[in-house]
């Protein structure tokens, strides 16, 4: 029996294991050979994994196909459109934006450009401003400092004077001669200064009865010629009404009276009274034209001019500045 037994077995062991019938004829047997058992079943295994996920992809593909209408197709294919089309619609505004940037940027530089040099302008300007005041205070500072030192000369001159003219005077009263003027009039053969003798009478309004007596009074021994005794009824004048109308005028004929009899130096002091004590009164452009024609006389040629030059400053056009550009020529020449 265990022989017939066996044999059987190596007869059915000699059929094939396995038959599948696939749908295209393919018929596959597998031996069960004890030598070639394991190898065919493995690279079967393997073939048949790869056809059936090629089976299994290809039929995802129609079913996922036959799921999608055309409609949805549709809709999908024109969102991708769309999408495609907001792409290069952001690609371009990028690009855009992008170049505005750099013009921007471009203007931005430009502006700083020119504000660092309107900057350097305005810094270059204000150093010549700075300069342009500088030299104009300096030279602002001479001219006042040169200014003030002329007057103080001339008032060292006119003090020196005043001392000269107080020794003069006592010196005149120990020489007065027999021989002096009546009147006060200036002696014989003398030449009348230039000038000299310019009295006009002058009609006086306003005033209290007792000033117009008093002024007419001492205008009328001026124009009498009577120096002395004019100069002495001005100087009573200007004590009785020190604060009337007419003390500037009673003070101005006291040095046209000095100025007719020649003594120069008091009529340089009494015309500069005038301008001292009565600044805003109508006699000071004629007391600084006597002023300056008195330096003249005395050869000062120096503060005549000065005296000349500041009444065509001071007054340019009054009369008596046409008359000291006058002298100034002849002064000059």
């Amino acid at each position: 029996m265990p022989g017939e037994h066996r044999g059987v077995l190596a007869e059915e062991s000699s059929r094939p294991l396995c038959h599948y019938d696939w749908p295209a004829g393919l018929v596959i047997s597998l031996s069960v050979s004890e030598s070639h058992r394991r190898p065919i079943h493995e690279g079967f295994f393997m073939i048949f994994m790869k056809r059936l996920s090629y089976c299994c992809l290809a039929f995802s593909w129609v079913w996922l196909w036959s799921c999608v209408t055309p409609q949805q197709m549709e809709l999908i294919e024109r969102e991708q459109r769309r999408l495609r089309s907001e792409s290069t619609n952001s690609v371009s505004e990028n690009a855009s934006i992008r170049k505005e940037i750099d013009s921007v940027r471009s203007s931005l530089a430009d502006t700083r450009a020119n504000l660092q040099q309107v900057q350097r302008d305005m810094n270059a300007l204000k150093e010549k401003i700075e300069e342009a005041r500088y030299q104009t205070d300096r030279r602002l500072g001479q001219s006042s400092q040169e200014g003030d030192q002329r007057v103080k000369d001339l008032e060292g001159r006119l003090a020196k004077i005043g001392e000269d003219l107080k020794a003069l005077t006592a010196r005149q009263e120990e020489l007065r001669s027999p021989q002096e003027p009546q009147k006060g009039q200036p002696a014989q053969g003398q030449t009348p200064p230039e000038g000299g003798g310019e009295f006009v009478r002058e009609k006086v309004t306003g005033e209290s009865e007792a000033v117009r007596r008093d002024y007419e009074a001492a205008s009328r021994l001026l124009e009498q010629k009577d120096y002395r005794g004019s100069i002495n009824r001005f100087k009573e004048f200007l004590k009785k009404y020190p604060k009337s109308d007419y003390a500037d005028n009673a003070q101005y004929w006291i040095g046209e009276c000095y100025y007719a009899l020649r003594e120069f130096d008091q009529a340089i002091l009494e015309f500069d009274t005038v301008r001292r004590n009565y600044p805003k009164g109508d006699k000071v452009p004629a007391a600084l034209l006597k002023q300056g024609f008195a330096f003249a006389e005395l050869g000062d040629k120096v503060d005549a001019r000065l005296i000349l030059q500041e009444l065509i400053n001071r007054y340019p056009q009054s009369s008596e500045a046409a008359r000291a550009k006058q002298k100034l020529k002849t002064l000059e020449s």
